[in-house]
C-alpha cells in the first residue's frame, strides 16, 4: 500500500521551521540586536512548545541574509506556540520592529529524515554549510533512498547537523546542514568523501534527480545553541 512521504521518510517526532530573513544592508546591526534579544527569550520560555536549533548569518551566498531553524513539538506545538505569541503584546511589537529592518522573509515547515536526527545544542566553532536541493517532482522518495546510503558514508568524514525535507512551503526541497572548522577543512572532507564506499554511487544516482541546488556558508550568531 502506498504511503505519504512523511510516513515513509520522516522521523516524525518534531516539526522544524526554517526562516530566511533578507535584511536591509543598513539595518543589519539593528536586526542582530532585536532578534538576539527576542529569539532566545522565545526559545527559553517553557510555555512555548519549541526550541531554537540555531541562528546564522550568511557569509558566502546571499549577503545580509540570516537563517534560523526552530524545532517544535509536532504541528500541535507549532500551532500552540504561535497562538500564544500572537496573544502577547510584546511579540506584536517585535513583528512591527522587524518589518522595518528586512526586505523580505520566508518560512518553510520541514520534517527530519528518519535516519538523521537534528543535532542537540553544541559548540564546536567554525563555519556551517547549508546545502539546498530542489528535487524533481515525484522523485523525493527515490532521492531519499540513495541519500540514506550516501550520507552514512559522508558522515564518516564530515560533521552533520541535520537533514530535512520541506512539507509546507518550498515543496520538493531538501536542506542539509554541515559544520566545519573552516573552508579548508570543508575542501578536504569533501575530497575524502570520494574515498568512502558508496558515495560515488550516491552522486551518480541523485544528480539526475536534481532540478536546482544551492550552497551557503554560514557563521553562527552569538545566541545560537548550535555553534
Amino acid at each position: 500500500m502506498e504511503q505519504s512521504y512523511s510516513k515513509v521518510m520522516a522521523r516524525g517526532k518534531y516539526v522544524h521551521a526554517i526562516e530566511i530573513h533578507h535584511v536591509r544592508p543598513d539595518m543589519v546591526e539593528d536586526y542582530v540586536k532585536l532578534v538576539g534579544e527576542v529569539y532566545p527569550a522565545i526559545a527559553t520560555d517553557r510555555g512555548n512548545n519549541c526550541h531554537l536549533v540555531g541562528s546564522w548569518k550568511t557569509e558566502v551566498g546571499e549577503c545580509d541574509t540570516f537563517v534560523h531553524i526552530w524545532e517544535y513539538q509536532g504541528y500541535a506545538g507549532y500551532h500552540n506556540t504561535f497562538s500564544r505569541l500572537a496573544a502577547t503584546p510584546t511579540f506584536a511589537k517585535f513583528q512591527s520592529s522587524l518589518a522595518k529592518l528586512i526586505r523580505s522573509r520566508r518560512t518553510d515547515l520541514m520534517q527530519e529524515f528518519s535516519f538523521w536526527p537534528t543535532s542537540p545544542p553544541r559548540s564546536l566553532g567554525g563555519i556551517f554549510e547549508l546545502r539546498t536541493y530542489t528535487v524533481l517532482p515525484g522523485r523525493l522518495l527515490e532521492w531519499e533512498t540513495h541519500w540514506r546510503r550516501g550520507l552514512l558514508a559522508r558522515k564518516n568524514v564530515m560533521e552533520g547537523v541535520g537533514a530535512w525535507f520541506c512539507q509546507i512551503g518550498s515543496l520538493n526541497t531538501v536542506h542539509h546542514l554541515w559544520q566545519f572548522a573552516d573552508l579548508r577543512e570543508r575542501q578536504v572532507a569533501r575530497e575524502q568523501s570520494w574515498g568512502e564506499r558508496g558515495w560515488s554511487d550516491t552522486v551518480h544516482k541523485t544528480v539526475p534527480l536534481i532540478k536546482k541546488m544551492e550552497s551557503r556558508i554560514l557563521v553562527p550568531m552569538s545566541w545560537s545553541p548550535v555553534s
